[in-house]
């Protein structure tokens, strides 16, 4: 007996809008791994162009922070009226074009120009698929779907520490490398090289999404200044809501900047089993939290728990925060990586939830601008300070390189921490923006 899947009037077949998710899913891990990748890096770069932890956190956050939330939200207003597959098509193309550049890098300021070049095309990519995915789903299914786009960040993580250590693990056996056009490679340069060309190459393969209806929403430019106005009627959920998860992403993005120097400056691991056993730990260990935490959140929405996505954020903080403190005290690579298991799942929760909260809270036709703010906060608290925080109390509080372990320790849990307080102490306001939504609908 043949199956038949309902399909909500106006959304597209499920079978369609899966796939679209899957696509917008790898343009997000590629995405993750071309912003990651540094993370990896930081012991040869940093003997290369000769620069301190402080100088190499503001390439991995600051640089690219910068003009990912610059540009955010811009492109997220354009995301309400024009092709959201060509937004993301021209993303995926510019950020990729930019990373092939940082593999140009011979001085700081050349490497500082091409992330900013990155954070650039990057802005480009969430707003537009977070609008594709609300059109393509029903609320009550968008949690979900959320958390399934999201598992990009740790497979774009765990990928860029897979792939990154074993083309420089395999790279500095060879020594340094001559390549036509540009010469003399070191093994990093060849890194941005490789992930610049692939993501070129898969900018084409978005030209396969088609648009969706924009449901409930005429195609029409709207302010900013009216957005603005429609986010200060949900002020206090909207500040709770964005603050909160930025705190969680500053922790997430400290642990993902800075376990690799952890595991070389203090355990004494090479790049090369770092990037295996890390990469394999984000990518399995951070798909099961986001996606659970989708999961859990949609099951909670289906029994009339509204406040279900800042429910699960807080819980997942809660979490997180005591386990950050074992950072310094694991013993050994191997309790470093055991820990480091539950310590990403808790991190992971809150990243699909976290959006698919701040679309409930909109009309369709805000959902770009919306989102690109959201981002902006997140992305500039979380990526902007998060890093370098850690890198600055290495440097000046401790001013030891092998102190690294303790610095991630004590920016992760105190931003864990705030988190979980500030989540908790939304809900009750998401709850009454969400009833005030539904009485006017």
């Amino acid at each position: 007996m043949q199956t038949v899947t309902t399909v909500p009037r106006g959304y597209p077949r499920q079978a369609y809008a899966w796939f679209v998710v899957g696509l917008l899913t790898l343009a997000y891990m590629l995405s993750f791994i071309d912003r990651q990748i540094l993370s990896l890096l930081v012991a040869p770069i940093r003997r290369d162009l000769d620069i301190s932890d402080t100088q190499m956190s503001l390439l991995m956050g600051f640089s690219f922070a910068l003009f990912y939330t610059f540009f955010g939200i811009p492109l997220g207003r354009l995301a309400d009226t024009a092709s959201r597959r060509w937004i993301v098509t021209l993303g995926v193309a510019v950020w990729s074009a930019a990373t092939a550049f940082c593999g140009f890098a011979h001085h700081y300021w050349q490497l500082f120009a091409g992330r900013m070049g990155v954070g650039v095309g990057e802005a480009a990519l969430s707003p537009a698929a977070y609008s594709l995915i609300a059109d393509s789903f029903p609320p009550e299914r968008r949690s979900i779907a959320m958390s399934v786009y999201g598992m990009g960040i740790f497979l774009g993580a765990g990928t860029a520490m897979l792939v990154g250590g074993l083309i420089v693990g395999f790279a500095s056996k060879q020594g340094e490398l001559v390549l036509p056009l540009v010469g003399t490679t070191r093994p990093w340069q060849l890194v941005f090289y490789v992930l610049g060309g692939v993501g070129l190459i898969f900018a084409w393969f978005m030209l396969l999404i088609r648009e969706p209806a924009r449901q409930g929403a005429t195609v029409a430019s709207i302010p900013l200044r009216e957005v603005i106005r429609t986010l200060m009627q949900h002020r206090r959920a909207v500040l709770m809501h964005n603050l909160g998860f930025a705190c969680v992403a500053l922790a997430s993005y400290s642990a993902q900047a800075w376990l690799p120097s952890v595991w070389q400056r203090v355990h004494g691991w090479p790049i090369r089993d770092i990037g295996v056993i890390y990469g394999s730990v984000i990518a399995v260990s951070g798909c099961l939290g986001i996606v659970f935490a989708g999961w859990l959140a949609d099951r909670w929405r289906a029994r009339g728990i509204s406040d279900a996505t800042l429910r699960v954020g807080a819980i997942a903080a809660g979490c997180g925060a005591p386990l950050a403190l074992l950072i310094p005290v694991m013993p050994s690579p191997g309790w470093l990586a055991a820990l480091v298991f539950p310590l990403t799942f808790c991190f992971s929760m809150p990243f699909g939830v976290s959006a698919a909260a701040i679309q409930d809270l909109v009309p369709n036709r805000m959902r770009g601008q919306t989102s690109a703010i959201y981002l902006f906060v997140v992305t500039l608290i979380g990526l902007g300070i998060g890093p370098t925080a850690v890198a600055m109390c290495t440097d000046y509080v401790f001013v030891d390189d092998r102190k690294v372990g303790v610095s991630l320790a004590i920016v992760a849990f105190a931003a864990q921490l705030l988190a979980c307080l500030l989540l908790a102490g939304g809900c009750r306001h998401f709850r009454k923006s969400l009833s005030e939504i539904e009485g006017r609908s």
